[in-house]
């Protein structure tokens, strides 16, 4: 059998070449970094260029590995001119890298405008897997993770992030949403009025030495959020509404 892979869409070994053209979509650590994969040292060790969501972040996870590569910014306030110079990099022939804060390119950040752009250009694009923070955040929830919906950071404005959860309201799946420690009070609140009191959880950091997972009612978690110095990014997992006829 050849050694050759014959899964469709996986470029060839990068552990001692250069990567071919192409825009590489690598997984990052969510916290702990010995969590990269070595598929993901092997590409970061190979491409020419790295498109970071934070430099100064990337730069720290470079360095620990001991690569040295060419970093620029790739995030949501340069989104359109970021992604017009990674396509023109490509065309003149170099592999490029890209990589979020924490986690999987395209996940609540602006990776998949890269993706459509490459898809545009019929420019070669692949993934790298690795860690996501929401899926991890669910399995530890402990709530019914066979049917889940992520619905990523609501609106900061209090009336839309009302109407933002009011759609969710019915759905019988578990929910999923990302929210910032300033805010995540008034999430909860927010939550319990639009749903009720139903059971939830909240995870933050996750995969580092102090990850924490809290489990109760909403009403619980809102006022334990109320009386806790808060930090970190959070995700919030909550359990669906009932389904039809039950």
């Amino acid at each position: 059998m050849s050694s050759r892979s014959s899964e469709r869409g996986t470029p060839p070994d990068q552990s001692s070449s250069e990567c071919p053209p192409g825009i590489y979509l690598v997984a990052t650590p969510i916290g702990n970094l010995n969590d990269i994969t070595l598929r993901a040292l092997d590409v970061l060790r190979s491409v020419h260029v790295v498109a970071a969501e934070d430099t100064r972040k990337t730069r720290i996870l470079l360095r620990h590995f001991n690569l040295t590569k060419r970093v620029i910014s790739f995030h949501a306030y340069n989104e359109q001119r970021a992604v017009e110079g990674i396509i023109n990099l490509v065309r003149t022939g170099q592999a490029v890298a890209i990589v979020t804060d924490a986690g999987t390119p395209g996940i609540a950040d602006p990776g998949y405008s890269i993706v459509r752009a490459a898809q545009a250009a019929a420019l070669p694009v692949t993934l790298i897997p690795g860690p996501t923070a929401f899926v991890a955040a669910l399995v530890l929830s402990g709530l019914p993770s066979h049917s889940f919906i992520f619905r990523g950071f609501p609106p900061h404005r209090p009336g839309q992030r009302r109407r933002f959860l009011a759609d969710d309201a019915q759905q019988p799946h578990t929910l999923i949403y990302y929210e910032s420690p300033h805010r995540l009070h008034a999430f909860l609140h927010d939550a319990l009025a639009m749903f009720g009191d139903r059971q939830a959880a909240i995870a933050s950091e996750l995969t580092k030495y102090y990850e924490r997972i809290q489990r109760g009612s909403l009403s619980e978690l809102s006022q334990r959020s109320a009386e806790s110095e808060l930090r970190g990014e959070f995700t919030i997992i909550i359990t669906g509404g009932p389904r039809d006829g039950t």
